[in-house]
């Protein structure tokens, strides 16, 4: 007797439900490997008619896989299978394995076309090519945002970042080196105050201002009078 599968494919695990008369005979679950599948499928249906699983992320790996092995893969349309799935009472991945193996059964399904897998594996490639372009551009875009950043504090004009045919060397130089940016003048030294004193009388006097370079500084008194120390 003809022998209908129907396969609930995931990254991990696969459910799978075979069922013959009307009635399921069999369900139980394998690793997302279609060659695991085949060997089980081969044991547990070996006339098997029809293996229908939904179109998905695994689906043309599964379909070619599958195939390969002599076996009957067809791959119908996740978005026609989803009213048919959706009127079990408990949505899990056995029921739907359950209702694909019987949609397999009476014939209610839309066949798909699958793509080659060497479309497939070219759709990669473009897809990680362009996943790569990507985060170039944004590497690009954080080294900009870091260098003018860098230039802000030094008031040095923002350079534009060079086009994709121009070398990484132009890319260095376009950064100002640290001898472009303008150094922190140094501060002076602070002019000596004027320290006031009191006297023995008790009245406050200047200090005598100290003048002359760093290193030879000589007390400068006021206009000084010989004549007044006979007083003290």
């Amino acid at each position: 007797m003809d022998q209908h599968i129907g396969l609930d494919v995931s990254l991990k695990d696969t459910s799978i439900s075979v069922r013959e008369n009307g009635k399921r005979v069999w369900r139980g679950k394998c690793p997302s490997d279609p060659k695991l599948l085949a060997e089980l499928i081969r044991k547990r249906a070996p006339h098997a008619k029809r293996v229908v699983f939904e179109t998905g992320p695994l689906s043309v790996w599964f379909y070619h896989a599958l195939t390969a092995e002599g076996l009957p893969a067809i791959c119908i349309d996740a978005r026609h299978a989803k009213a048919a799935l959706d009127m079990a009472a408990n949505k899990t991945d056995a029921n739907d394995a359950d209702g694909l193996a019987h949609l397999a059964e009476v014939g209610f399904y839309r066949e798909v076309r699958v793509k080659g897998f060497d479309s497939m594996l070219m759709r990669t490639l473009i897809s990680g090519r362009r996943q790569l372009m990507k985060m170039r551009v944004q590497m690009s875009n954080q080294r900009c945002s870091g260098i003018r950043w860098w230039q802000r504090p030094c008031s040095i004009a923002c350079c534009t970042m060079p086009s994709s045919s121009r070398s990484r060397a132009q890319v260095t130089a376009c950064a100002p080196t640290p001898t472009s940016c303008p150094s922190t003048p140094e501060r002076s030294p602070p002019s000596p105050r004027r320290h006031r004193q009191k006297d023995a009388g008790g009245h406050r006097r200047s200090a005598p201002t100290i003048t002359g370079t760093a290193d030879h500084r000589k007390p400068k008194l006021g206009n000084f009078n010989p004549a007044l120390l006979g007083k003290f």
